[in-house]
């Protein structure tokens, strides 16, 4: 009995498909602290991010709220006084599709008309979204401190 190569090649390119298919899914984690319950900060928004009580989804399932093939951070906080002052900070995390920079492995950041600061990180690694703070640069910080002495 003769078996055709087509025939062969079918159960292994289905094969090879899935197994191809499953890396290149990024799996991130997914929060917000505009969802937090009051008094919880599960997203890192003033307190160091949790890895333990969440667990990265990956990010072309039915589980993500966006599909994509990154991981994303925002940070947005207000311009008036300290944490303790009433300065708010909100810390989204999840994945994204396109980098609106179209590079990843950077951080974006800036200030609003409003003077809110913002703050985006896009990379494409495994739970790369995960990191509490930014590392400062003397340039970033020079800016921030010009800008509010100007304001």
């Amino acid at each position: 009995m003769k078996i055709s190569t087509t025939t062969c090649a079918l159960p292994m390119l289905a094969i090879l498909f899935a197994v191809f298919s499953t890396s290149l899914a990024i799996r991130c984690y997914q929060c917000s602290s505009a969802t937090d319950m009051k008094g919880v900060d599960s997203c890192g928004a003033y307190k160091a991010f949790n890895r333990s009580q969440h667990i990265a989804i990956e990010c072309n399932s039915d589980e993500s709220h966006m599909p994509g093939s990154f991981c994303m951070k925002v940070v947005n906080q207000s311009p008036r006084g300290f944490i303790w002052d009433g300065r708010w900070r909100q810390v989204i995390r999840r994945c994204a599709s396109v980098a609106e920079t179209g590079v990843t492995g950077v951080c974006n950041w800036g200030v609003y008309e409003n003077g809110v600061y913002w703050e985006e990180c896009y990379c494409a690694e495994d739970q790369c979204n995960k990191a509490s703070s930014m590392i400062v640069t003397p340039l970033m910080f020079l800016s921030v401190v010009i800008y509010a002495i100007l304001r």
